[in-house]
C-alpha cells in the first residue's frame, strides 16, 4: 500500500503538477528555483522556530501592491492540507487575500508541510471541519493547473495559473 506522501506526488504528478520536497534549512533555496520572477508572496505561516517563514531571502515580493500583483507571473502561498487521493490542496483565505496569489497568476507556487498531507478526502474534511469551526475560517481547494471546456475547446488558465509547483517541506528526522 502506498503512503499518502507518494499517493498525493502520484495524483499531484497525473495532474501536470510539479513537485519537489525539501528540508526546512533549505526552503529559500527551493522557492527560488520554484518561481519564475517576477514573484509575489505573503509570510507562510508558523515554522518550527514559531516563526513565519521569511521570503525576504528570495526573489519574491512580499505583501504586494496591487499593480505587483498584477505583474507577477508566479505567486507563492502555503498551503493548509494536501488530499493524497486527489492531488488537491486546501488554500485557506487569509486577510491578506492569499487567494489572489494562487488564482491571478500564470504560475502558483504552494508550500506544503508533509506532516499535513491527509490520506483523503475524507479525512482533509474532518481536520478542516475541526479547524473551521474553532476559528470559523473558510478554505478553497484546488485541484492542478486550471482548465475548463465550458465553450468547447479546453483552455488552460482561464480562472486561475495555468502551472502549478508544490514544494513539499520535509519532516525533520
Amino acid at each position: 500500500m502506498k503512503s499518502k506522501r507518494a499517493s498525493f506526488e502520484g495524483a499531484l504528478e497525473a495532474l501536470g503538477v510539479t513537485v519537489s520536497s525539501t528540508a526546512e534549512s533549505d526552503l529559500e533555496a527551493a522557492v527560488t528555483e520554484a518561481v519564475t520572477e517576477p514573484a509575489v508572496g505573503i509570510a507562510l505561516g508558523e515554522t518550527a522556530g514559531d516563526e513565519a517563514f521569511s521570503l525576504t531571502e528570495t526573489p519574491v515580493t512580499v505583501d504586494p501592491t496591487p499593480v505587483a500583483l498584477r505583474e507577477a507571473t508566479t505567486g507563492v502561498t502555503g498551503a493548509e492540507l494536501g488530499i493524497g487521493d486527489y492531488g488537491s490542496l486546501v488554500l485557506s483565505m487569509t486577510e491578506e487575500a492569499s487567494e489572489l496569489l494562487s488564482l491571478f497568476v500564470e504560475r502558483h507556487v504552494a508550500i506544503l508541510h508533509e506532516e499535513d498531507i491527509q490520506p483523503d478526502m475524507d479525512a482533509a474534511v474532518a481536520e478542516l471541519d475541526e479547524r473551521f469551526n474553532e476559528t470559523g475560517g473558510s478554505a478553497i481547494i484546488a485541484t492542478g493547473p486550471s482548465a475548463t471546456a465550458d465553450m468547447g475547446a479546453l483552455v488552460n488558465g482561464a480562472h486561475g495559473a495555468r502551472e502549478v509547483h508544490v514544494i513539499i517541506v520535509e519532516e525533520e528526522a
